[in-house]
């Protein structure tokens, strides 16, 4: 699986770090950690479990039948949670630096006094 992951990929692992869930509830988790900014298609949500099943990132932790339908719940793999980790460790590296810059770019300058050079 490439790095860095893209938004979906890395919402629907953070949803399965918590406990195992099923499509409907992945996809209403997503939503909820993005604050409805992501908001899955089921057809979308099976491609990128297929995907990560594939990967070795999550597996099929049991199935159930409800109202005559199969219920599959996924659930993180240890290398799933590795490389959400390893993922998590990236971007908030990355945000520290944007905020040091934008802390460094607002924070007031001070007057120089004179004879001080540059």
């Amino acid at each position: 699986m490439e790095t860095p992951l893209r938004e979906p990929t890395f919402l629907i692992l953070t949803a399965l770090a918590a406990e195992p869930l099923h499509g409907y509830g992945l996809i209403h988790e997503v939503a909820r950690l993005s604050d409805d900014r992501v908001s899955l298609r089921p057809g979308t949500l099976y491609g990128a479990l297929d995907r990560l099943l594939d990967a070795g990132l999550v597996t099929v932790e049991r199935e159930e039948v409800v109202d005559s339908r199969l219920r599959r719940y996924y659930r993180l793999t240890e290398h799933g949670g590795e490389l959400l980790a390893d993922e998590t460790e990236r971007m908030r590296r990355n945000v520290e630096a944007a905020t040091a810059r934008l802390t460094a770019r607002t924070r007031p300058r001070l007057p120089r006094l004179s004879g001080e050079t540059a």
